[in-house]
């Protein structure tokens, strides 16, 4: 990749990081995106501020086994990109403005049944400190609806046991109070207690939760911990993390929750996000319906 390609989208990220607070997660995939867009230019013999519209298309058409919301996300990635570079004036025309966004459909975010969610709670040892805090992990997750990365991140600041409250940073840096709920509050409890002194150690840490050597816990091990529990819990479905924060926010629209409240306890910063839940309450609706209706 040329050198002044690789100054170019070092700009924007720095940029895009100073006036918009976009996450680290977001950059690595801006990176990821532009970085390969640049050294497939560079293999026609072009630099990024030579690419015109029909290079973006073949780029995108390249990608023909990936999936649609992955190529949309790239098209976003060049967009902003040359957007910036238009804005800095360092281009006069946008190759990205006139290429079309692949379609996306609206899938349903997959999710799990209450039964499921209390046998994956049940799956870890809890006569254990490492089965201990895993179970307050899930606790915590499934009472909250956080991001793995919101959850892996939190620290002991953060947490008001009198009150039973979470003080959480999302996206853009943004605050929310979540409440943890008595289930949830009573496990992490038990977990600072009894299991985080033991694999503190000697080690001073702020984290909340800390792996068997007093570090914090990686997203990537969480990850992996979340599977195990999944197959001993006799889960079949691709479980990872969001798909509890899905059933979190599923579960409280089936039980009467008022979409405003689900947005704010997610932390989406538009209704339209949150929005997707409702569709997946009226199939749990219908379904009940279907089931139970003499007419069904």
């Amino acid at each position: 990749m040329a050198a002044d390609s690789e100054q170019q989208i070092a700009q924007f990220l720095d940029t895009l990081w100073m006036e918009r607070g976009v996450s680290e997660n977001t950059l690595s995939a801006y990176r990821s995106d532009l970085r390969q867009f640049a050294i497939w230019l560079n293999s026609r013999n072009r630099s990024m501020i030579e690419a015109q519209d029909s290079d973006i298309r073949a780029f995108l058409a390249m990608g023909g086994q990936k999936s649609v919301r992955t190529l949309a996300r790239r098209l976003s990635s060049l967009r902003r990109f040359y957007g910036f570079l238009v804005r800095d004036g360092q281009m006069q025309y946008d190759p990205a403005a006139r290429v079309e966004s692949p379609r996306l459909g609206r899938p349903l975010p997959k999710s799990l049944t209450e039964a499921e969610v209390e046998a994956l709670l049940l799956a870890p040892d809890t006569t254990s400190e490492l089965g201990l805090r895993d179970r307050a992990m899930l606790e915590v997750l499934y009472a909250t609806g956080l991001r793995v990365s919101e959850l892996v991140s939190l620290d002991l600041g953060r947490l008001n046991q009198r009150q039973g409250l979470l003080r959480v940073t999302g996206k853009g840096n943004k605050e929310r109070l979540v409440p943890l709920g008595l289930e949830a509050l009573d496990w992490l409890q038990q977990y600072l207690s009894h299991a985080r002194p033991a694999l503190a150690g000697n080690k001073t840490s702020d984290n909340l939760f800390l792996t068997r050597r007093g570090t914090v816990m990686t997203r990537q091990a969480f990850w992996y911990m979340l599977k195990r529990y999944a197959k001993i819990s006799g889960i079949n479905k691709s479980l990872s993390p969001h798909v509890i924060r899905h059933a979190f926010a599923t579960h409280l629209l089936n039980h009467g929750a008022d979409l405003r409240v689900v947005q704010m306890l997610l932390g989406h910063s538009d209704i339209s996000t949150t929005q997707i839940y409702t569709h997946v309450a009226r199939e749990r609706l219908k379904s009940l319906h279907a089931t139970h209706h003499p007419r069904g």
